[in-house]
């Protein structure tokens, strides 16, 4: 059993300088992976950043030269064209062949309605992000693409620098829909952590494997990646004190849902208190402890966790987890 242990980049917090030199302290770290967000717009206004993930991934493969890099994850409907997604990412799996990752899911609105798009309900954007991947595989794979589907269209259309080996796409899931999706069709699935427990085996997990089987593909086609969200420090009170610019986290579906303006979403996450914002993270002083809850995910079948911390002293982060938690972590899943 092989399990990899990755880096989130957070495209919301920092700039993209300050991003970079964070992701490359990562390899050095030991990390396996980084995967960065992509958004237009940041959860908070106050303190928020929003750079572009795609450039951004081009200067860290230019970096790096041994971690897997990816999107965790990035919305090809809307403000972007499918096919202008599959020239991009062709482009970095040529630069970069067997690192590059294309992570993708169903959107927000907080990225999508400022730039005067519309906000369809849930059974749109899944059906849109279904039509997407099929329009950037054909792209990846065929020499020449003629597409007319539901959503979009394209026309004698070539991608003209595609990578030698198949681009891997992982779904991010919610919802058992998109988890089922990622069974069929993808080479693996991604999700968020800090929810009920029952939510991954009872839900989650369970679709991805319903999916697996109806495709007639074995569990192995498909990657299970987790952000685990974490925060590890020597004092336990500051441990929790970080988690408070990602409060929106906390935020239910119902009290985030349409939200675009990060003003607000800023105003609603001020309004929860520290504890509530803090239930998504592992908070903790001790590395056994935190080893231990950690070790929960990959009891469930998380194969991938990418650890997300929330604190401005990232590449301090950095180096407790490489100094106390991934030498624990490879010691017990070796």
């Amino acid at each position: 059993m092989t399990i990899r242990f990755g880096y989130k980049a957070s495209a919301e917090q920092f700039g993209p300088a300050k991003l970079l030199e964070y992701a490359v302290a990562a390899e050095r770290a030991g990390f396996d992976s980084v995967y960065i967000s992509d958004h237009f717009q940041p959860w908070m206004h106050d303190g928020g950043h929003a750079p572009a993930a795609l450039p951004w991934l081009g200067a860290l493969g230019a970096r790096t030269s041994r971690i897997v890099m990816g999107t965790s994850v990035l919305t090809p409907t809307f403000r972007y064209h499918p096919a202008v997604v599959a020239q991009s990412i062709a482009t970095l799996a040529v630069l970069y062949p067997g690192r590059i990752v294309l992570g993708v899911g169903t959107g927000e609105a907080l990225n999508e309605v400022t730039l005067g798009l519309d906000w369809p309900d849930p059974p749109e954007r899944f059906q849109r992000l279904k039509e997407s991947i099929g329009l950037m595989r054909e792209l990846w794979e065929r020499e020449r693409v003629t597409f007319d589907g539901s959503f979009y269209r394209v026309s004698d259309a070539t991608v003209y620098d595609r990578p030698d080996e198949p681009i891997p796409v992982y779904i991010g899931a919610a919802g058992p829909a998109a988890a089922r999706l990622a069974g069929r069709i993808g080479e693996g699935f991604i999700t968020t952590s800090g929810k009920d427990p029952a939510l991954y085996t009872d839900t989650l997990l369970p679709a991805v494997d319903d999916g697996i089987e109806k495709a007639g593909r074995t569990p192995d086609d498909v990657d299970r990646m987790i952000e685990v969200k974490v925060s590890y420090h020597p004092d336990l009170e500051a441990a929790r004190e970080r988690t408070r610019f990602w409060a929106p986290l906390a935020l239910s579906q119902d009290e985030k849902m349409g939200i675009h303006d990060p003003r607000e979403m800023q105003r609603r996450a001020a309004a929860l208190p520290i504890e509530r914002a803090a239930s998504r993270f592992i908070v903790s002083d001790d590395p056994d402890e935190h080893v231990e809850r950690i070790a929960t995910y990959v009891e469930m079948g998380f194969r991938q966790l990418v650890f997300h911390d929330p604190g401005d002293d990232q590449l301090a982060f950095l180096q407790r987890y490489a100094d106390d938690i991934l030498p624990r972590l490879r010691k017990r899943f070796a």
